[in-house]
């Protein structure tokens, strides 16, 4: 991948500065659709949502009470591992985005929500969607690209230090609502910046450090308490770390299918510069990807399998993004663009696949074989522990060695 702007074939040559802006009036006639039709019937879809999530989640945490009989710990951890990914996802994803605030439910409003996650959800909507659903994919301006802790684009500079971002990548994933709160809070560039002591920063952390009291108070020990009568302490403790650690393995690969398989379109800084509704449309439909499947699918991921949809209509209720998705495809098709979805075991992949590519310096994976290992595994080393200048002399060499590859193929 490359920012869109620097690709020899660009997949937005084609379209006329007035077929962009064509594109934008037709995505604003779909949403204009979607408003007029808004009622009881998405009303009576969120309302049955919460309750079956909280259903679940109070039989599971009943079921736990006797988590030391191993039937009752599975059924138990299961259930609430199920309860706490449609919470996040399916009910809290979307009621932040104010995707509810229509019905003027003062309990299900984007203002007075607050899930069941380390990070505050004030804090999340800054950074989500105030940041990342402006900047979608924009390269320097979009911190969602990587989290400030991953290369995710050639464009971007390598440094031995990605070459651990694999790992980096697995341990977010496990631990995935606690790297969101500290992304949030910026913790990294404020430490970098020195500015800890300033009181902004202090306000904001103090709110992180009482939400994850709270939350580690909840699963950690009020909820193994009460099973002490029942011999069920430390199982309870167990089951309240697995299904948060399943809850964040799922939304972590969810969120990975967004925008980071091999295909979705990056973009630089300065492309946004005077940006037209038309062009924001077109950055969003061509930096998002979708996930195939079942409804099941869907529900489960928060109709984050519907990126695309979502990216265009952030604010448009989620149930609607499977009925509006052919008539979004239709027109990638009416201007031959790529509508890039596939199912998720497929997305997971190319996330991955592209994290471990470009861990690496830009052209080594590609130009690496059973026979050249050993020179190539040479050249890494030298350019892991030589100098910028090394570095530099060494990617070129392999720059050279991928384009001969690529003519050749």
């Amino acid at each position: 991948m490359t920012a869109i702007q620097k690709k020899p074939v660009s997949p937005v040559a084609h379209l006329t500065p007035e077929d962009v802006e064509q594109i934008g009036i037709e995505l604003d006639a779909i949403r204009q659709d979607v408003l007029d039709s808004r009622g009881e019937r998405d009303a009576r879809y969120i309302h049955r949502v919460i309750d079956v999530q909280r259903r679940l989640e109070l039989g599971s945490r009943a079921v736990l009470l006797f988590s030391s009989f191993p039937p009752a710990w599975i059924v138990g951890t299961a259930g609430l591992s199920v309860a706490k990914i449609l919470e996040n996802m399916e009910i809290g994803h979307n009621i932040l985005h104010g995707q509810w605030d229509w019905m003027r439910d003062p309990k299900i409003h984007s203002t007075t929500w607050e899930w069941d996650m380390a990070t505050p959800a004030a804090q999340w909507q800054h950074s989500h969607n105030e940041l990342h659903h402006t900047y979608t994919n924009v390269i320097g301006k979009d911190n969602d690209l990587g989290y400030g802790i991953m290369r995710v684009d050639e464009d971007q500079p390598w440094h031995p230090f990605f070459l651990v971002q694999p790992l980096w990548n697995f341990i977010n994933a496990c631990f995935f609502e606690y790297g969101i709160a500290a992304y949030d809070l910026e913790l990294g560039a404020t430490v970098k910046r020195k500015q800890t002591k300033d009181p902004g920063f202090q306000r904001r952390l103090k709110a992180v450090l009482t939400k994850v009291r709270r939350q580690a108070t909840k699963d950690y020990l009020v909820h193994p308490a009460l099973s002490i009568p029942t011999g069920s302490f430390l199982a309870t403790l167990a089951a309240n770390f697995t299904a948060n650690v399943v809850r964040n393995l799922w939304s972590h690969s969810v969120i990975m299918c967004g925008h980071f398989p091999e295909g979705v379109e990056t973009f630089e800084k300065r492309s946004i510069d005077g940006e037209t509704r038309g062009e924001w449309y077109l950055r969003q439909m061509l930096g998002s990807a979708n996930i195939s499947g079942s409804k099941a699918v869907h529900i489960m991921s928060g109709n984050l399998s519907h990126q695309i949809e979502h990216h265009l209509f952030p604010d448009l209720p989620s149930n609607r993004y499977a009925e509006i998705a052919p008539r979004v495809q239709a027109l990638f098709e009416k201007y031959d663009l790529n509508y890039h979805a596939a199912p998720l075991p497929k997305q997971v992949y190319s996330a991955w696949h592209k994290v471990v590519r470009l861990s690496l310096p830009n052209g080594w994976l590609a130009t690496t074989n059973v026979k050249n290992a050993p020179q190539q595994l040479a050249l890494l080393y030298k350019m892991a522990t030589g100098g910028p200048k090394v570095r530099r002399a060494a990617q070129a060499r392999l720059t050279q060695q991928a384009r001969k590859a690529g003519a050749a193929g």
